[in-house]
């Protein structure tokens, strides 16, 4: 039998940045390999915020983290790492924040059928307990 760990999304993200992060520490280009593996965990945010219906419940946000993810992938084009690496973080941000809209998007859904659902309850016991 063989043994497949599954790792978390985040997990995932932390073990990429951390790859890149160590992959690159002895570099004389410090800025290029932390400016790319912020992109790197951009990146993943950004698949991840699609993944969870983004688009669909936060699409304001998708849309920003999307085109500054464009923007960071041109400042590392330009050599520019510092612009590359907080264009980084702003699309990481506006990913979660459009992946939390998202889940509580979809979590108000099911906690509203299940409201639904007592009502429907709650009526038929209130129906079948004043036909006694």
């Amino acid at each position: 039998m063989t043994f497949h760990p599954t790792f978390h999304p985040t997990s995932r993200l932390l073990l990429i940045a951390a790859l890149v992060a160590t992959a690159g520490a002895g570099c004389a280009n410090q800025p290029q390999t932390s400016a790319t593996a912020q992109i790197a965990v951009s990146r993943e945010a950004v698949s991840n915020a699609a993944g969870a219906d983004g688009m669909q419940f936060a699409p304001a946000e998708m849309t920003a983290a999307r085109e500054k993810l464009t923007r960071a992938n041109k400042a590392m084009v330009d050599r520019d790492y510092q612009a590359a690496s907080e264009l980084a973080t702003q699309a990481q941000a506006d990913a979660k924040l459009a992946q939390s809209k998202a889940n509580t998007a979809k979590a108000q859904a099911v906690a509203n059928a299940l409201q639904d659902d007592i009502r429907v309850l709650r009526d038929e016991l209130d129906r079948a307990n004043a036909a006694k």
